[in-house]
């Protein structure tokens, strides 16, 4: 096997350290864009995370291409994920600080606008939200709740208005 598939351009410490860096700027950009999870992305959401992905691409590797590289890229990313996920399950406020808070869209039966627009949804992914939950009428929500992950959750009225 060519040892050059295998031979660093950087010290192996680089790699973990411009990983590491660059997951916590996109973990805060992601952040800052909103609570949509992958099946409620639009083209222009998974455009834009797309093209993240290649414009960080170098900043993490330095032009460096190794097999080695990219695994300690890999393993650092994975590293990142699992200690972010240890830290947020045993500080709730940096879980809120990273996950955000679950927001109220619907009260009895009365859209709140503002929750709407904060989130970044529209009355069509409302409404979308809405059919998937079996509920027909926006008047028959006791509350839709826009969860952390970016479900939004219907609970229904137990009587009707």
């Amino acid at each position: 096997m060519d040892s050059v598939l295998w031979k660093l351009d950087s010290p192996w410490w680089h790699f973990i350290f411009r990983g590491v860096v660059v997951f916590a700027a996109v973990l805060i950009f992601l952040r800052l864009t909103g609570k949509r999870q992958i099946g409620q992305m639009t083209p222009f959401d998974l455009v834009l995370l797309l093209l993240i992905s290649n414009a960080v691409q170098n900043s993490m590797n330095g032009g460096d291409n190794s097999i080695s590289s990219g695994l300690i890229l890999a393993i650092t990313l994975i590293a990142c994920d699992l200690f972010m996920g240890w830290l947020t399950r045993r500080n709730r406020k940096l879980e809120t600080l990273i996950e955000g808070e679950p927001e109220i869209l619907v009260h009895n039966g009365r859209v709140r606008r503002g929750a709407l627009e904060k989130a970044g949804l529209t009355q069509h992914d409302l409404i979308a939200a809405l059919r998937e939950a079996d509920c027909a009428n926006i008047s028959d929500v006791h509350a839709a709740i826009l969860e952390t992950n970016g479900h939004i959750s219907v609970l229904t009225r137990k009587e009707k208005p």
